[in-house]
């Protein structure tokens, strides 16, 4: 009786220490793996809390806001004009924007952003979420690599001495340069906003057969 009692409490520790080696082991490794991915990214949001996205290059803005409805056009695009937005261009951006990943981060004096082409950025990205939180995207010119851009994240309005610049992807720079009619939906004339002529029936009766 008390082997048989030995070789129970011997068994409900091997199950207690597997469970405690697969607990933390398999499925703490797997969410760490997750929390170090998240780190990794530029921004935390998912694609469904962007409200709407804002694309300054130079003296042009280009405004998208979100529809409001289920049914296409999920974006609109309001400025330089208003017409409903194409959801692969506004997809493709917003794909970035959630899931690119920062490939490394340089600290560099603010004074040294010219060298990064982040005092003149080619493009900023400004972006608001449904919670009424804003975020911003700078981003500069090529590395010496020309894989990546130099960006910068929601700078801080205090002059810092130093800067965290991130290397994003180039995907971005084909994201933002697009023609206005690539921002457009396919088949719409913006400069067309009359609706469609309504179906015309025949309604005289029929001419009885002899």
């Amino acid at each position: 009786m008390k082997l048989q009692r030995t070789t129970l409490v011997l068994i409900l520790l091997a199950f207690g220490l597997g469970a405690f080696v697969y607990y933390y082991e398999i499925r703490g490794a797997t969410q760490r793996s997750e929390v170090s991915e998240s780190k990794k990214r530029i921004f935390s949001f998912t694609a469904d809390d962007i409200q709407s996205l804002t694309i300054k290059k130079g003296s042009d803005n280009i405004v998208l806001e979100r529809s409001g409805t289920q049914s296409p056009p999920k974006w609109l695009l309001k400025a330089p004009q208003t017409s409903p937005a194409s959801d692969a261009s506004v997809s493709y951006l917003t794909d970035l924007l959630v899931k690119g990943q920062i490939n490394r981060t340089i600290s560099s004096p603010t004074s040294q952003l010219n060298e990064f082409s982040l005092d003149l950025p080619q493009a900023t990205i400004e972006i608001k979420l449904k919670n009424q939180q804003t975020h911003k995207l700078i981003l500069g010119k090529p590395d010496f690599s020309n894989n990546f851009l130099y960006a910068q994240t929601d700078p801080s309005a205090k002059p810092d001495a130093t800067a965290n610049i991130l290397l994003v992807s180039k995907d971005f720079q084909n994201a933002v340069n697009r023609d206005i009619s690539e921002w457009t939906q396919a088949g719409d004339n913006p400069e067309q906003s009359s609706p469609l002529p309504l179906p015309t029936f025949n309604t005289s009766s029929p001419t009885p057969k002899n």
